[in-house]
């Protein structure tokens, strides 16, 4: 794949090495094309050496291969990490004074936008303005991470880390019949959204709900009961239902990945914040997808101090008590309105033991919840957890045809969950 790196000037500069250095040991060919604020943080000597190429940033260099035009038409991804305040903006507005820029209006191909910035830069109005309008033209803006930022500042405006670009990337142009940016402006009614997607299973016009992580039951401020959830599979099946047209809400509990582009994102903490959103945001949804890993136990007490150990009382012991089932409740919900509204998908994470099977405990657990559509895993510490690839069985209300999936990527995964999903909408 042919990849154009174009990075701008911000501190985050030092983290697009990275980025480099794991498109180029996949095989990927790169091109830098830095801004000449990016080599006040990162030098000119540091890209030609990672990438194997010269760097340059404006279009007078080699003027003769007509750079400003032959680096974007011959790029399959062109990825902009950092993307400063400034050059979201440009590219918003159709600015073209340098290199990267020149690039942006030529590429045809999927095109990535990493901003990182201050938090006040990226809250503002302006700045949230070309983003909408990056996106209206079917450019992928990843929302930045919240964390440190220069200096003392801490809030949302932190490059992701590279690792998390990359899968980020890979999945965009994965992603079926990915459309590359249009030469028209959008129309004064159209809603900000996710990149346009032309695929035979579109949701286009119906609304999603997904969950996704694992929820924390706290013990006291320190501790907390949990699991080994990364959410990873939540996000896949959100933004490919995106990408497919959907508006999409995300329930994300204690999730550390960039949210999918366009999508409303609600994070959440333990099991009852979970189901609170949950069934709110389900009241008019099409679809609720129950990716998420909700506790099943809660303590009974939560310390409002440490707990500490005692050597007159050695142990710890805690009493719990059993959280809700969020699928039964959606389904209690969908029964008092009468409705065949949301189709609700739950996820059956197993373990096979002397009791029986990884099917024959998710068909029990299928039968108990009365949801439409189950996704089965087997999970341990080596499997489901954390990977990028997955597994799944598929479950439908009324069948007793299991379909396999896998091994797979977590987006084809998601794009088999929702084909399902639109078969039983139809």
């Amino acid at each position: 794949m042919r990849v154009v790196l174009g990075v701008s000037g911000g501190i985050a500069a030092y983290k697009a090495c990275s980025l480099l250095r794991l498109f180029t040991e996949a095989g990927h060919d790169v091109t830098v094309v830095p801004t000449a604020a990016a080599l006040q943080f990162v030098g000119a000597p540091t890209w030609a050496a990672l990438s194997g190429k010269p760097v340059s940033t404006d279009v007078w260099t080699s003027v003769h291969e007509v750079p400003h035009v032959r680096i974007g038409q011959g790029a399959d991804l062109v990825v902009v990490a950092p993307a400063t305040a400034d050059v979201l903006a440009k590219a918003a507005h159709g600015i073209a004074d340098d290199l990267l820029t020149n690039t942006l209006l030529t590429a045809r191909c999927p095109v990535v936008f990493a901003p990182a910035m201050h938090t006040e830069m990226w809250e503002h109005a302006a700045t949230r303005a070309n983003v909408a309008t990056l996106r209206s033209r079917g450019a992928h803006v990843i929302d930045p991470a919240e964390g440190r930022l220069t200096g003392k500042d801490t809030g949302p405006g932190r490059l992701p880390e590279p690792d998390v670009l990359y899968a980020a990337c890979l999945a965009i142009v994965d992603a079926p019949a990915a459309a590359a940016p249009a030469d028209a402006a959008p129309t004064p009614s159209f809603e900000p959204g996710p990149a346009a997607y032309a695929s035979t299973g579109s949701l286009e016009g119906r609304t999603v709900v997904v969950s996704a992580g694992g929820t924390r039951e706290p013990l006291d401020p320190v501790r907390f009961l949990g699991n080994r959830s990364s959410g990873k599979q939540g996000y896949s099946i959100a933004r490919v239902a995106a990408a497919r047209g959907a508006a999409v809400t995300l329930v994300a509990a204690n999730v550390s990945l960039p949210a999918p582009d366009g999508v409303e994102v609600v994070p959440v903490e333990t099991t009852l914040q979970l189901e609170e959103a949950v069934r709110d945001a389900a009241r008019d949804a099409d679809v609720v997808v129950m990716a998420a890993a909700p506790a099943d136990f809660r303590p009974a007490t939560v310390s409002d101090s440490k707990i500490k150990k005692s050597s007159e009382t050695p142990g710890l012991r805690l009493e719990l008590v059993e959280n809700p089932d969020i699928v039964k409740g959606l389904v209690a919900d969908r029964r008092a309105r009468s409705s065949a509204r949301p189709v609700i998908v739950s996820f059956a994470a197993e373990t096979g033991d002397a009791d029986g099977t990884v099917l024959e405990h998710a068909r029990a657990k299928f039968a108990r919840k009365g949801s439409d559509l189950q996704v089965v895993n087997e999970v341990g510490t080596d499997k489901t957890f954390g990977r990028d690839d997955n597994t799944v069985h598929l479950m439908v209300r009324g069948s007793d045809e299991v379909v396999s999936v896998g091994p797979a990527s977590k987006d084809a995964v998601a794009e088999a969950v929702l084909d399902a999903v639109l078969r039983l909408l139809d």
